[in-house]
């Protein structure tokens, strides 16, 4: 990711607190008690996984556990139970890699419409998202404390893809799940450290959409999906 105009945003900060940019000598401070850190600290992947099972029912998420070898069947089953006939899916190599492509293939031969996120056609994007019963995705980190998928989004894995649609499903790999935000954002963080590719945009989805903003009655779909799945796959 590139950093654009930092220095002069520094300056501006600086001199409306009086004084100059401070570049050498800083450090990071250790904090005596750190509770962010003991959030499920001693849990195995196991463990993770019932909590996130748990924590799915607080966001009104469907969960769902299966093996690679039967993600098509899981997948069909909730693809039936939200009487989808459509479903746009984002562009990635994890498809191959859990037999998706071909999956999408047979739907396409059953009269379904499974269509792939494309870079070279903008306009066609918009058009089947808009109109799409389902949007797909991988979770690329997923957090059990809340029940919350990290999408890094993408030109091949658009944010639309988890919000146009009327509903949603992630696919999340077992070895995605971690406690909580704390370690989502040490690990991006280290992404960028690393000189690895974090794009500009990072989407924290936790189940569908949700608001209870007036007189806290709480409303579903309001800006976003009106369900939402979440298939562990082991």
């Amino acid at each position: 990711m590139t950093i654009s105009n930092r220095d002069t945003f520094l300056q501006h900060v600086a001199a409306n607190l009086g004084r100059d940019v401070i570049v050498e000598g800083v450090k990071r401070p250790d904090w005596k008690h750190k509770p962010h850190l003991n959030v499920f600290k001693n849990h195995n992947v196991e463990q993770l996984i019932d909590e996130l099972e748990k924590q799915c029912e607080n966001i009104h998420t469907d969960f769902r556990r299966t093996t690679k070898e039967n993600l098509h069947q899981t997948l069909q089953e909730v693809l039936d139970a939200y009487d989808a006939d459509s479903i746009v899916y984002a562009y990635d190599e994890r498809n191959e890699v859990y037999g998706l492509d071909s999956y999408f293939a047979e739907l396409n031969n059953d009269g379904k419409d499974a269509y792939e996120w494309s870079t070279s056609n903008k306009e066609k994007n918009r058009q089947k998202v808009e109109r799409a019963d389902v949007g797909l995705t991988f979770s690329d980190i997923t957090l059990a404390e809340s029940g919350t998928v990290t999408l890094l989004n993408d030109e091949y894995n658009a944010r639309t893809i988890s919000l146009l649609p009327e509903s949603y499903i992630a696919i999340i790999p077992k070895e995605t799940i971690v406690p909580r935000m704390t370690q989502a954002t040490t690990m991006i963080h280290q992404m960028q450290q690393e000189n690895n590719h974090v794009p500009s945009c990072v989407s924290f989805v936790t189940g569908p959409s949700n608001s209870a903003d007036i007189e806290m009655n709480l409303i579903v779909g309001v800006h976003g999906p009106v369900r939402a799945a979440y298939i562990v796959v082991d």
